[in-house]
């Protein structure tokens, strides 16, 4: 493990940058409502995507010096359009909590289970994955580019260590959009009777 990791140092940048994602959150939302420290907690909630600049960052100038593009810079593509297709929601998600729990904050809200409002959630979270997926797929694009290796046609993405990322996702992308947006919208659950 040790070797690898030597090898490839992108990886510990990627966990780092995972770990710097929470703790950053934990920070700002403790200065936030423990510490009522309103700016402090702003600038440490704002430095989150700034991990996200480093990460790619540290991977084209990785290509750029001479680095053949692999696995690892496909992974840090495919952490990059995670975290800014669902980064934004996960801060949400954990700001409501922490203010209910710590803040006297009213409960956070469940996603809707019924009708409507449960399809209109469901196609909006595969918005989301098919939105972290092209947003990797281009940084990837971009790292092939920078590293002149040009951007294989889709069937030979498995063949390829950094574009097998994207040939990855593709089942997941599929998948989430059968069983639940298209399900939904298909099948919408329908409030037991008696319940609002």
């Amino acid at each position: 493990m040790g070797r690898f990791l030597s090898e490839n140092p992108l990886v510990l940048l990627i966990g780092a940058c995972e770990v710097g994602f929470w703790v950053l959150l934990g920070a700002g939302l403790v200065a936030r409502y423990l510490l009522r420290a309103r700016r402090v907690s702003t600038v440490l909630l704002v430095l989150v995507p700034v991990l996200d600049v480093v990460l790619v960052t540290a991977s084209l100038v990785d290509v750029a010096n001479g680095s053949a593009p692999g696995l690892t810079h496909g992974l840090a593509a495919v952490y990059l359009g995670f975290t800014v297709a669902f980064g934004h929601s996960m801060i949400r998600w954990a700001d409501r909590r922490f203010a209910h729990r710590f803040a006297g904050g009213p409960p956070p809200p469940s996603p809707p289970r019924y009708g409507a409002a449960k399809v209109a959630y469901e196609w909006r979270e595969w918005g989301k994955m098919l939105l972290a997926w092209g947003i990797a797929l281009g940084v990837i694009a971009v790292t092939a580019v920078v590293a002149g290796t040009g951007i294989p046609a889709p069937a030979e993405w498995t063949a390829d260590p950094m574009w097998s990322w994207g040939a990855r996702l593709a089942p997941v992308v599929g998948i989430w959009f059968v069983g639940w947006p298209l399900w939904t919208t298909l099948s919408p659950p329908r409030a037991p009777a008696g319940t609002r």
